[in-house]
């Protein structure tokens, strides 16, 4: 199942309470059980003014949805392509 990066641009997110922020994961879980197992939250990064989050789905339109229906931002919704990491240099031999 393709795998996409979502920015979502929150002015003050980074200064937001653990309660404010477990709030926000709360809504974004209730929406994710609304929609049924063929969308998945695997993780997100919180930074001062965005949210880099990872989803798990079959395309697209289903991340937007899930966005429309929680009230956040998908400023940008980009299909993950390869994933590398320090192991990736590593030859192939």
């Amino acid at each position: 199942m393709p795998k996409f990066v979502i920015e979502r641009e929150i002015p003050g997110v980074g200064s937001m309470s653990a309660e404010e922020l477990q709030a926000v994961s709360q809504k974004s879980c209730s929406v994710l059980r609304n929609l049924g197992p063929e969308i998945q939250w695997l993780q997100s990064y919180v930074t001062d003014n965005k949210i880099y989050c990872v989803y798990i789905a079959p395309n697209e339109e289903v991340v937007r949805e899930h966005a429309r229906q929680g009230g956040f931002p998908a400023n940008s919704v980009a299909q993950v392509r390869h994933i590398i990491d320090p192991t990736t240099a590593e030859s192939a031999a």
